[in-house]
Order: C-alpha cells, then sequence, then structure tokens
C-alpha cells in the first residue's frame, strides 16, 4: 500500500514538473525574449564586424616554396628499411 502511494506521488510529481516546463516554453513571454535575444545578437556581430581589421596575406608563395623543398628532400634521402632487417651485427 505504501509503495503505491509513493509511485502515485512520483509519477504526478514528475507529470506536473514536465507540464509546467512544457507550458514555460511555449508561452508568448519565452518566445518574445527568444527572438529579441537572437537579434540582439545579430545586431552585436554586425557591430563587432565593422571593428575587425582586415590583415594583408602573407602566403602568395607558399606553395612554391614548400614543393621546392620537398623534392630536394625527396632526392637526399635514402630509406633503408630492408637494410635494417638484413643487418644482424
Amino acid at each position: 500500500m505504501l509503495k503505491e502511494i509513493k509511485l502515485a506521488i512520483y509519477i504526478i510529481s514528475i507529470s506536473i514538473f514536465v507540464f509546467l516546463i512544457i507550458n514555460h516554453y511555449f508561452s508568448d513571454t519565452n518566445t518574445k525574449n527568444y527572438f529579441r535575444k537572437l537579434n540582439n545578437i545579430d545586431e552585436a556581430v554586425k557591430i563587432d564586424s565593422k571593428k575587425l581589421l582586415i590583415l594583408e596575406s602573407n602566403t602568395e608563395d607558399i606553395i612554391k616554396d614548400s614543393d621546392k623543398n620537398n623534392n630536394e628532400n625527396k632526392k637526399d634521402k635514402k630509406f633503408s628499411f630492408w637494410e635494417l632487417l638484413s643487418n644482424n651485427d
């Protein structure tokens, strides 16, 4: 009998909690506040984007330089994996 009353109280309290949360979430005041915050964020982004500095690009010849370095390193480097396995000294 006591377990049934306890279970009923738990179910009633959880259902009241869920009902109140849903009621608040779909209320007019909550939706108005939500859209006001979205508008404030958009305005803040516009204001902050005007304050940003635009930097000049310093990466114009980086692809050419890296290609030259890679080709030089490949020619000079000799891989000796099989020699490591064959030498048992």
